[in-house]
């Protein structure tokens, strides 16, 4: 008898920004059905799943440069506006969908998505999350999000306090899953290297000022000058031009042209995880890059020089003994972890982050097998729970009030051609001006 071959097992992932397209991505490898999508397949193994990227169209859009940089290779990879999206949500079938979005598009998504699949007897699991430190917008992002089979939480504190938002509005909280960042990694930090690295990993939006900014990088520049026998990095998100999760209107590349850094300050781009391998002490606000930093145990500072504060997000990383300023940095000073914090927090340090995802794959494949299939999609916000709130969240997507596209949506049937591409090409190019260089002048008038 001839050997049957098993079945491709299909995910998409709707991402609408660099930072989220690599929490999708990578976390669609971490949970698929079979082996991992970075895994050849070997004989008589699982079949690789196919992933399908969607990338939603906006400010945000992650440039080719952005995605090459993430590492995850997509079968398909395509931009869509969100009607288009749904419209390919009934037109092709997935076994898994993973909706890395904004909290208003996870839910104008989840909306829609009940709405195209209304008379469908077989779905896709549906999985959201968040790319990284929940820090701000707790109970609003989560009840956006409510409505996803699963939604994971990065940590055991996440998961703790995301049941608690859930049951403390009568929600079903039984979609929470414990995980943990799909993006850790890498070899576990083994002493100092040869020119001993310091890593200062930016942020876009982290701090916003053009003072507090300014200080940052004069006290990078400063650490430089005091060790030269040091390589001093400043790790980079985006290259001028573009744009990621958060907007960047003050980008460090260009303050720093007003300085004279030395010959062992650089700015570096490209994936964390690689500058890493040669990081010796890793430097930041708030960046989620501490947490990759200290799975791999390398030493890591979250800076209290600017306070601590929740509109910075390193009041997060109270009791994790990380919390250090420049000048005890400057005098030696090498923060100690503390295990207990570590723990909690999904970094998964103690060797086991193998198995911090199996608790999902686990619920899915027992959706998947679910007799008759799954069952609608029933987010918390209805047009009887929040009629203030809802309708204009998918109003901004060109939903109903329903989740039916509203007449008029931008939606097209094929590629846009090349007078099309150019409009967009250019509305994006004023956008990010606007953004960079507009919108600070005015700010800066509106003080005088």
């Amino acid at each position: 008898m001839p050997v049957s071959t098993p079945k491709r097992p299909r995910i998409a992932v709707l991402a609408d920004s660099d930072t989220r397209w690599k929490w999708g991505a990578l976390t669609a490898d971490r949970i698929a059905p079979g082996p991992s999508m970075e895994t050849a397949p070997q004989e008589g193994a699982q079949v690789r799943p196919r992933l399908d990227g969607f990338l939603l169209r906006g400010r945000a859009t992650p440039t080719p440069r952005q995605l090459e940089e993430v590492g995850v290779r997509a079968d398909s990879l395509r931009e869509v506006t969100a009607v288009e999206f749904l419209r390919a949500m009934t037109e092709e079938s997935y076994d898994l969908l993973v909706l890395s979005l904004v909290g208003g598009g996870v839910q104008a998504m989840l909306h829609g998505l009940k709405h195209a699949w209304q008379d469908r007897t077989a779905r896709p699991v549906v999985v959201t999350g968040y790319v990284g430190v929940v820090y701000e917008k707790l109970a609003d992002g989560l009840l956006l999000r409510h409505g996803a089979d699963l939604v994971l939480a990065n940590s055991r504190q996440d998961a703790d306090r995301f049941r608690a938002v859930y049951e403390g509005v009568g929600a079903d909280a039984s979609a929470v899953t414990e995980v943990a960042l799909p993006f850790l990694g890498g070899a576990p930090y083994e002493g100092e290297h040869d020119p001993c690295t310091v890593v200062f990993a930016a942020q876009p939006s982290v701090p916003e000022s053009r003072r507090d900014r300014t200080y940052l990088l004069n006290r990078l520049v400063q650490h430089a000058r005091r060790h030269p026998e040091r390589e001093v990095l400043l790790k980079l998100r985006s290259k001028p031009g573009e744009h990621t999760t958060h907007i960047e209107e003050l980008p460090y590349q260009k303050l720093v042209q007003r300085l004279d850094p030395p010959a062992n300050f650089r700015l570096v781009y490209g994936n964390m995880g690689e500058v890493l391998d040669r990081t010796d002490l890793l430097v930041t606000v708030s960046s989620t890059a501490a947490l990759e930093s200290l799975h791999r145990r390398i030493p890591t500072v979250v800076l209290t020089d600017l306070g601590i504060r929740e509109s910075l997000g390193n009041h997060h990383f109270v009791g994790s003994g990380c919390l250090a300023s420049w000048d005890q940095l400057d005098a030696g000073h090498r923060p100690v972890p503390d295990e207990e914090w570590v723990s909690r927090q999904g970094v998964a340090a103690d060797g086991s982050y193998d198995s911090a995802f199996d608790a999902a794959r686990e619920r899915i494949a027992k959706l998947l097998d679910r007799p008759g299939g799954l069952p609608p999609l029933t987010p918390y916000y209805t047009p009887v729970t929040a009629p203030g709130y809802l309708p204009g969240i998918l109003a901004r997507h060109h939903l109903g009030p329903d989740g039916a596209p509203l007449p008029g949506a931008p939606a097209a049937d094929k590629d846009p051609g090349p007078v099309r591409q150019i409009v967009r090409r250019a509305a994006r190019g004023a956008y990010r001006h606007g953004v960079q260089r507009v919108a600070p002048v005015i700010r800066r008038m509106g003080e005088l």
